[in-house]
């Protein structure tokens, strides 16, 4: 268990946290929230003695092992992989060095045996002629291959040095877990296998995630940061939201007697106690929730961005075609013959382990690539707006964001600039920002502000999700359920997927699995998985 008491951090005059009282028991799993900026990596580092609180403590059970996802991704470059995750357990790892330098000396010892013989009894107490096996099952759970198991770290992709870290800090039970970000860089698979391993997991998860159906899947309850406090609420991130939304409403509406408030509340309650068997500890989570009164739940004080696309026409039936789109880059052939047809409505996601196939497939569609065969041609009713995977070149210029925002309006007056701003959370002297100094989430939502301009019926989105908040994900996901046209996009966020895509395309190395259907029916549709065990041989 961590008990913390009266933390306050400040810098400068900012107080990041202020008396902050929590606590964190066994057997749950908190999603820590809060938007960019509140301090979750933060309290994380608090929590692990990182950084020290300049007021207060934070006391954790004694003989309780507490282990961290590190974020330095080359710490370990000269270490084996396999030998890299099981330093995730520091005793046993130092007990394997002991043991190793007493049997390598020369001149062993009658004290030398002695010493070798503790260290072999707690060597097996800890389960330590285990340990590499442990460790091997925990990198093919996460999508490591034993072939790279006995490689040096600094041989490994980016990608696979997060994987190894993450099991690295899995390895060896420990009583207490805290993980930033874990799903950063995991493929469907491996977010599925930390799903279900954080399901069983008997002791006390603290996990920072913007990917929602994650925080849905592992979560039993959500610490929220907000204005230097922590609030705990009972439930998983949807609960949450769903029920600060219930406490605005309610909130705002003056006229309704407390009665009728009691029912919207406890057919709510009721609405999610159905769902809570998804979970792990459903059945003390159904009771607590059901404990829930209309005190017990607050409207969140967060600021959603407004987002909503609007075609300016109606687009005719005539969509898109493609026909035998083949692209090589770098002598490998990211594109092979690709053809399909769009039909009006479609919101396709574009789904697959390789980024680049579909990034360059939107750069061909938005004629920023030239394809080497095939062709493509939209329907002359079409218009499409476009978000890049990267979209640093629209900002290396020294105009703030009204005047850069005015390159691409029709409308030249300020205070219709600023009002598709202030849509975005650039309000007042926010509207003057540089373009060239925004952080990656700020130059997301100019990104928005520009598309929602254009009026397009088509919207083109690579990756749109990235960089972004929770509460700017939610926002836009809305936005995009509720937008009347043509959708092609790239996410590795399910729930995003799951909750707009009416269509799933899958560019696979051998050819293109195409399904009308959402993308949890896609994934457990017998008819797929067959197509994608002959595809990927």
């Amino acid at each position: 268990m961590i008990t913390v008491n009266n933390v306050t951090l400040r810098y400068g005059k900012r107080a990041l946290f202020e008396d902050v009282n929590i606590k964190f028991t066994p057997g749950n799993c908190y999603g820590l929230i809060g938007a960019n900026g509140a301090g979750k990596s933060t309290f994380l580092k608090i929590l692990s003695g990182e950084i020290e609180p300049h007021k207060g403590d934070v006391h954790i059970t004694p003989g309780e092992r507490l282990a961290v996802l590190k974020q330095n991704h080359f710490e370990f470059d000269e270490f084996e992989v396999i030998k890299t995750v099981v330093m995730g357990h520091s005793r046993l790892f130092k007990i394997m060095e002991e043991k190793d330098a007493l049997y390598a000396k020369a001149d062993f010892s009658e004290e030398d045996g002695m010493k070798a013989a503790e260290l072999e009894g707690e060597f097996q107490d800890l389960d330590g002629w285990q340990a590499e096996s442990d460790a091997a099952e925990l990198l093919i759970g996460l999508g490591i291959p034993t072939s790279l198991h006995d490689l040096k770290m600094k041989e490994l992709e980016g990608n696979d040095k997060v994987r190894v870290l993450l099991a690295q800090a899995l390895f060896g039970n420990p009583q207490i877990l805290l993980l930033d970000e874990p799903t950063n860089h995991l493929n469907l698979e491996s977010i599925r296998w930390l799903e279900y391993f954080l399901a069983r997991y008997e002791g006390t998860v603290i996990v920072v995630s913007h990917d929602r159906h994650f925080l849905n899947q592992v979560c039993t309850h959500i610490a929220d940061i907000d204005f230097g406090k922590i609030q705990m609420y009972v439930g998983n991130y949807d609960f949450w939201y769903e029920s600060s939304q219930l406490a605005l409403r309610l909130s705002r509406d003056a006229n309704k007697k407390t009665d009728e408030k009691r029912k919207e509340l406890e057919a709510f309650i009721a609405r999610f106690s159905a769902n809570a068997s998804k979970s792990k500890q459903a059945t003390s989570r159904k009771k607590q929730l059901e404990k829930l009164t209309l005190e017990d739940i607050r409207p969140s004080n967060r600021k959603y961005p407004f987002i909503h696309f609007k075609g300016e026409r109606e687009a005719g039936k005539q969509l898109l075609a493609v026909e035998n789109l083949s692209k090589t880059i770098d002598g490998v052939k990211v594109l092979d013959n690709l053809t399909f047809t769009l039909n009006k409505g479609d919101k396709v996601a574009f789904v697959g382990p390789e980024g680049l196939p579909k990034t360059t497939l939107f750069q061909i569609l938005m004629g920023e690539l030239e394809a080497d065969e095939g062709t493509f041609s939209w329907g002359v009713t079409t218009s499409q707006a476009y978000f890049p995977k990267d979209s640093q070149d629209y900002f290396d210029v020294d105009l703030n964001l009204v005047d850069w925002l005015r390159q691409y309006s029709k409308d030249q007056d300020e205070s219709f600039l600023r009002g598709f701003l202030g849509r975005m959370l650039f309000s007042g002297e926010e509207a003057l920002k540089k373009a060239n100094v925004l952080s990656g989430g700020e130059k997301v939502r100019c990104m928005f502000s520009r598309m929602m301009l254009g009026g397009a019926n088509v919207l083109l989105l690579d990756e749109p999700t990235n960089h972004l908040d929770l509460e700017s994900i939610t926002a836009l996901n809305n936005g995009l359920v509720d937008f009347d046209g043509t959708i092609l996009f790239v996410s590795h966020d399910h729930q995003f997927i799951n909750t707009i895509a009416t269509r799933v395309m899958e560019i696979t190395p051998n050819g293109l699995i195409d399904k009308m259907m959402s993308y949890d029916e896609y994934l457990d549709n017998d008819d797929v998985k067959k197509q994608r065990e002959l595809l990927y041989v």
